[in-house]
């Protein structure tokens, strides 16, 4: 299904529930395409020009899991140490994921283990919707226009390929899928992908002096010459 977007179905039944409670909420110019791009805008409140600025999230989930039949587990009030996810000896652990000594007397959601929980990116989703919905209710806070975009496809790498920037409408936009609280994000990674197919020469081994190609070999050749300190595990910044 790469070929086509969105890539899964379920990310257009997400997109029209989604949909719904943005009209639900009032928002203007609420729009679905075919590929899963939905848009709206909560218009200016003011009587001046303000720049209109963008807050963008994606709809799909990591492809390494499973994010169906997710079962959440609540934390409430965690006090530190590890969590047990339920999934035998699985445990959530400060040692692995030190943010949790951040989170004490904070309220957490995780799941079983066996699943993906879908916060990424739906924590985004649910935080723009929350921070639209407050503005609405809280009229006499000033903002001009708001643009609201949620994409499919944002992990396999094609969230934007097919979005449009124009009309979208923002001067500037955020994307809320990030790490820690309080932490902004201006610049991104690149990746390119590619396919290397190794062709080896098979030979009988008593007539393969000279002869024979060991494409394996071929293939532990060529990532040794990969820059060794360019890999995203020794890089940073």
């Amino acid at each position: 299904h790469v070929a086509q977007c969105p890539s899964s179905p379920g990310q257009l039944v997400f997109a029209e529930l989604l949909k719904q409670e943005m009209l639900d909420l009032g928002l203007s110019d609420v729009t679905l395409d075919e590929h899963g791009y939905l848009m709206a805008k909560l218009p200016s409140n003011v009587d001046y020009d303000v720049p209109p600025i963008g807050f963008i999230a994606h709809m799909d989930t990591a492809p390494d899991a499973s994010g169906k039949n997710v079962n959440p587990q609540f934390v409430e009030d965690y006090q530190g140490g590890d969590i047990a996810l339920g999934l035998g000896d699985e445990v959530l652990s400060p040692v692995q994921y030190p943010d949790l000594h951040n989170l004490h007397g904070h309220n957490l959601i995780t799941t079983d283990g066996t699943t993906l929980l879908g916060a990424d990116n739906k924590a985004g989703i649910a935080e723009i919707l929350s921070a639209i919905a407050m503005l609405i209710e809280n009229p006499d806070i000033p903002h001009g226009d708001i643009c609201i975009g949620f994409t499919p496809d944002e992990e396999i790498g094609r969230g934007a390929d097919l979005f449009d920037v124009e009309k979208f409408g923002a001067k500037w936009a955020y994307t809320i899928d990030g790490g820690p609280q309080g932490e902004l994000e201006y610049e991104n990674f690149n990746a390119a992908s590619a396919d290397v197919i190794f062709h080896g020469v098979s030979v009988h081994p008593g007539t393969a002096k000279g002869k024979m190609v060991n494409a394996m070999n071929l293939a532990a050749q060529f990532q040794v010459k990969m820059p060794a300190d360019q890999t995203p595990e020794t890089t940073e910044g």
